[in-house]
C-alpha cells in the first residue's frame, strides 16, 4: 500500500486528530497497517480513496442493519434536514420513533432520546442509583458499555473485584463504586448481594456480550440475575446497544424472554446517524428531570434527522420483514463459514446469534467469558485480517470486535466470504509455516 491516497490521508490525520482517528479501534493498531479513509458506501460495499472496493462486514460497526446509503433511509434524512437539522424543542419524529420502540421492546413505559450508547448508559446508571438512592454498581468483565467513568473497570481475580480503572483520568474513588464479576457464574453474584446487596443500585449487563468476542450466555444464567435483581430490589439494566432492534424486534428481552427494569440503545435506532436512548418502568422513568430529581439533558437529544433515519429503519425492518431475512441471512452464513473454520488443524469456531457473528480463533467451542478467549488469536487474526482485505472483504480491525450482516448482503455475498476465508485461512497458515 505504499504511497496511496489512504495513507497520504492518513498522515494529514494524524496531524490534526489524536491517533489520527475520532474512535481507536479505526487506527489499525491491533492489526498492524494503515487504515483505509473511505470516500463513500453502497449498499453492501464501502469504498476507499484509492479506489478499492469492499464488501463490507462492519457496518459501521452495527447500526447500518439496512446497508449503506439504504435509498428509504437516505431520502428520510434529507427530507428532515430540509425541514431544520435541529430545534431544541420537541417534534413529530421524536413522538413517532418513541412509540415504535416503546411497541416493539417489552417492558418499556417510557423513554429519553440521547446522542450515543455512552450517554445512555450513564444516564441509565444515574437514573438507577437516583431512583435507589444506593451507589454500588455492578458490572460483568467482558460487557463494555460505553467509556462510562465508572464502568471503565476491569475484573481482577477472584470471583468479585474493586473495579480498577482500565484508562487513566478514571479516578479510583469512581471505579471504587463498580463491582466487577465473571460473566456465566450465578454464585457471584448471589454472594456479593447476600455481603452488599443493600447498596447496590444497578446490576448492567450486555445480555448478548458483543464488544469482546460475542460470549453468548445461558438463558437459565440471565434468568437467574432477573431473580436476584429482584430479590435484592436492585435495577436490573439491559445493555443492547448493539443487540437492540438487530437480533430481533424486541432485543435480547424478546429472545430470552426476559424484561429488564432499564434498556439501553443505540446504533440502529439511528439508522446510522449518532443517537442513543434508554426506557423503562414508569416508576423509574418518573424519576428524570422534569417530572423527578434526576437531571439528564442535552442540545441535540432527539434530533429530528436522527429521529428520522432511526424511524426509517425501523419502519423498513417491519414493512420487509427483516429479522426473518437476517436470521435466514445468518443460518446460511453459518452453514458455510462453521465447516470452513472447523476444519482447521487448529480449530477455530464461528459463534453467532442471529445476524450477529464472531470467528473465536483457536478455540473449539464457544466462550462465555472473556477469559476463555484463546490468547493466540490476536495476532493470528491481524494476519487474517489483512489476507481478507486484500481480497475485498472488509472486517474489523480488532480480533474481538463482531461482525454484522446486513439487508444488503445476498447469499452470493455470503458464499464469497467463505471461498475468500478459506483463501485467506490457507495463506496465513502456509505463510506461518514458511
Amino acid at each position: 500500500m505504499s504511497d496511496s491516497t489512504s495513507e497520504i490521508w492518513f498522515e494529514r490525520a494524524k496531524a490534526v486528530l489524536a491517533g489520527g482517528v475520532s474512535s481507536p479501534v479505526r487506527a489499525f493498531k491491533s492489526v498492524g497497517g494503515t487504515p483505509r479513509v473511505i470516500a463513500s458506501a453502497s449498499g453492501n460495499e464501502i469504498r476507499d480513496v484509492d479506489g478499492r472496493v469492499y464488501l463490507d462486514f462492519v457496518n459501521s460497526w452495527g447500526p447500518l442493519i439496512l446497508g449503506h446509503a439504504n435509498p428509504v433511509v437516505s431520502e428520510a434524512i434529507c427530507a428532515a434536514a430540509k425541514r431544520g437539522s435541529s430545534y431544541g424543542a420537541p417534534s413529530r419524529p421524536e413522538v413517532e420513533l418513541a412509540e415504535l420502540v416503546k411497541s416493539l421492546y417489552p417492558g418499556i413505559d417510557l423513554l429519553r432520546f440521547v446522542s450515543s450508547g455512552t450517554e445512555a448508559v450513564m444516564s441509565a446508571v444515574r437514573l438507577a442509583r437516583g431512583a435507589t438512592g444506593r451507589d454500588l454498581i455492578v458490572k460483568f468483565s467482558g460487557c463494555y458499555h460505553g467509556h462510562v467513568d465508572s464502568l471503565l473497570v476491569a475484573a481482577g481475580s477472584g470471583l468479585v473485584t474493586f473495579g480498577e480503572p482500565s484508562s487513566a483520568g478514571v479516578p479510583a474513588q469512581l471505579s471504587a463504586l463498580s463491582r466487577v464479576l465473571q460473566l456465566n457464574d450465578e454464585r457471584a453474584l448471589q454472594e456479593l448481594c447476600e455481603r452488599e446487596g443493600s447498596h447496590i443500585a444497578a446490576v448492567i449487563i450486555e445480555p448478548i456480550p458483543a464488544n469482546n468476542g460475542l460470549l453468548l450466555q445461558r438463558p437459565e444464567y440471565l434468568l437467574a440475575l432477573r431473580k436476584i435483581c429482584d430479590r435484592h430490589g436492585i435495577v436490573l439494566i439491559f445493555d443492547e446497544v448493539i443487540s437492540g432492534f438487530r437480533v430481533a424486534a424486541g432485543g435480547a428481552a424478546e429472545i430470552y424472554g426476559i424484561t429488564p427494569d432499564l434498556v439501553t440503545f443505540g446504533k440502529v435506532i439511528g439508522g446510522g446517524l449518532p443517537v442513543g436512548a434508554f426506557g423503562g418502568r414508569r416508576d423509574l422513568m418518573e424519576q428524570l428531570s422534569p417530572l423527578g430529581r434526576v437531571y439528564q439533558a442535552g442540545t441535540l437529544s432527539g434530533n429530528p434527522v436522527a429521529m428520522s433515519a432511526g424511524l426509517a429503519t425501523l419502519r423498513t425492518l417491519i414493512a420487509e420483514q427483516g429479522w426473518q431475512r437476517l436470521a435466514e441471512l445468518g443460518a446460511h452464513f453459518q452453514a458455510l463459514v462453521k465447516p470452513i473454520l472447523g476444519s482447521r488443524a487448529s480449530a477455530h469456531t464461528l459463534v453467532r446469534e442471529q445476524s450477529i457473528f464472531w470467528m473465536a480463533l483457536f478455540s473449539d467451542r464457544a466462550p462465555r467469558t472473556d477469559v476463555e478467549i484463546n490468547n493466540e488469536a490476536s495476532g493470528y487474526y491481524a494476519a487474517l485480517f489483512h489476507e481478507m482485505l486484500e481480497r475485498g472483504i472488509a472486517l474489523a480491525p480488532s480480533a474481538f470486535e463482531v461482525g454484522f450482516l446486513s439487508l444488503a448482503h445476498s447469499e452470493s455475498d455470503i458464499s464469497r466470504f467463505a471461498a475468500t476465508l478459506g483463501e485467506s485461512l490457507d495463506a496465513v497458515d502456509r505463510k506461518a509455516r514458511s
